[in-house]
């Protein structure tokens, strides 16, 4: 009875617990493949190709995660077997030094040598086992949080879409209509008298991206200018917004994976987690100045296109044209405020699993807590930073970055393909429609008999007509844009 009360060995255990144990294990590990398989074929489904490489990304962190954890485990014996001095262990400590415990630690290292300890307790390996979990678990949290509050605030840009399709949207930004830069809606949101002053630009961009940050008249002038610098003025029809999702999902392959320095900043947060230093309060401010500074430079740059477009031409001529560069972008390079974004994410997802960890394993009253305003402090900041960079600064980013030099012939080709889809699928419904009319018509009477002949030339004419429409055009320019595009990918595209 003693060796089952202190057995730790599977062979004082009843065959029955393992089975059950093992039988749970593997059943959540089956539902789990197969949630993930059957979230892979709805993407698939829907033609969410990014959104499939994201989550393949996904679980690969997923994997390396794991394969910590089992390192952990088959080395976890060598790993307490290593003995360092007493006071090496008792240097840079996470919680104040307790004196009253000191001599009770009692490990293979302090058995042979008083003067040593094991440089990782058998216990303290366990709660680094929870550690990962916890960054796996929130790993796969913070990424459905971000995807899903930038698609919502997005969402509401169909409906800017397509009023760009109806005839009062024509008629109000009528090619013909003359009006000063200053007076129409887009300038008079970005241009004011005081706007040469970069002091006071910056401060009212500070401000606005909390309050309205994309307007309908941005999206609309944005997209206009987009249009006309990669194609032709006249195909206004373009799913500008369609494309906005398509580059957003692209970019989501690299918000969701974590790059080797990123695990090598994990390492480095853990090590200053010192006692005294704080380390963590401060840490928890870097992503929130990170999003804010990303949020209004982002701003700035919607204003700076507005000045330049009103330096160009004081007069403008129909809608506002803004012309797409990548001088307006840090380092003339869009894609390093991704990287920022990126940081961003990253670095506020470690901090709330860092929060939940300690909660978890040490309580809330633990030595970690030990200034419980900081805590406070910390947790809303947390909070509102996972909030403000999903729902604000990564929809914005994603309109104003389609403003610079290049275009991503991927995303557009990805919308030739749904284009081409779309468009042979209208064709077969009203070539079966026409089918089905001529048939009535034959059965109709016998004396229409002679007219029998004349249904396929309609059917035809009326096909040939459905294939000369403006979505026709659409997709034979953007495939000569795309191969344009794929053959001079080093030079900026030319505005038309």
């Amino acid at each position: 009875m003693a060796a089952y009360a202190s057995g730790y060995s599977l062979q004082n255990t009843p065959t029955w617990a393992i089975a059950l144990v093992s039988f749970i294990l593997i059943s959540l590990s089956i539902i789990l493949e197969h949630l993930i398989h059957l979230i892979i074929k709805w993407l698939r489904k829907h033609r969410k190709s990014d959104l499939v490489e994201a989550l393949e990304r996904l679980k690969s962190e997923l994997m390396i995660l794991g394969f910590m954890s089992l390192l952990l485990t088959v080395t976890q014996d060598t790993i307490i077997e290593i003995c360092i001095p007493v006071r090496a262990a008792y240097t840079m400590l996470p919680c104040r030094k307790s004196t009253t415990n000191a001599t009770a630690i009692v490990d293979s290292c302090s058995v042979k040598n008083a003067n040593k300890v094991a440089v990782v307790s058998k216990h303290g390996i366990h709660q680094l086992h929870m550690f990962i979990f916890v960054l796996a678990v929130m790993q796969i949290v913070y990424s459905f949080l971000t995807v899903s509050l930038a698609r919502a605030k997005m969402r509401r840009w169909k409906a800017w879409h397509e009023e760009t399709q109806t005839i009062e949207y024509e008629i109000a930004n009528d090619p013909n209509r003359f009006r000063y830069a200053r007076q129409t809606t887009f300038g008079r949101r970005h241009i004011s008298t005081r706007a040469a002053s970069p002091i006071y630009v910056w401060i009212k961009c500070f401000f606005r991206q909390f309050f309205h940050s994309v307007e309908k008249v941005d999206y609309l002038t944005l997209r206009h200018g987009f249009i006309s610098a990669h194609f032709s003025a006249r195909k206004s029809n373009f799913d500008f917004q369609n494309y906005i999702e398509q580059s957003l999902e692209e970019d989501f392959r690299i918000i969701v994976s974590i790059s080797p320095v990123m695990w090598f900043t994990v390492v480095i947060f853990l090590l200053v987690d010192v006692h005294g230093w704080h380390v963590y309060l401060w840490l928890s401010y870097v992503p929130l100045l990170l999003v804010l500074v990303v949020g209004a430079k982002l701003e700035v740059i919607v204003d700076e296109m507005a000045l330049q477009m009103k330096d160009v031409n004081n007069v403008t001529k129909g809608t506002p044209l803004v012309c797409p560069s990548d001088k307006f972008f840090w380092f003339g390079h869009p894609g390093f405020v991704l990287t920022l974004l990126h940081y961003t994410l990253f670095v506020n997802a470690f901090e709330l699993a860092f929060f939940i960890w300690v909660s978890t394993q040490f309580g809330i009253n633990s030595c970690y807590h030990e200034h419980r305003s900081f805590t406070i402090i910390r947790v809303v900041i947390a909070v509102a930073v996972q909030v403000l960079c999903s729902y604000i600064t990564l929809p914005l980013y994603a309109l104003v970055a389609q403003m610079g030099s290049q275009v991503k012939s991927k995303a557009l080709a990805k919308i030739l393909k749904q284009w081409h889809g779309e468009v042979r699928e209208r064709r077969r419904k009203q070539e079966q429609l026409v089918k089905s009319l001529s048939f009535r018509h034959t059965n109709m009477s016998s004396e229409w008999s002679q007219e029998n002949k004349s249904g396929p030339k309609f059917s035809t004419t009326l096909c040939e007509s459905i294939r000369s429409s403006d979505e026709g055009e659409i997709v034979e320019e953007l495939e000569h844009t795309v191969k344009t595009k794929a053959s001079s990918s080093s030079e900026p595209p030319s505005a038309v």
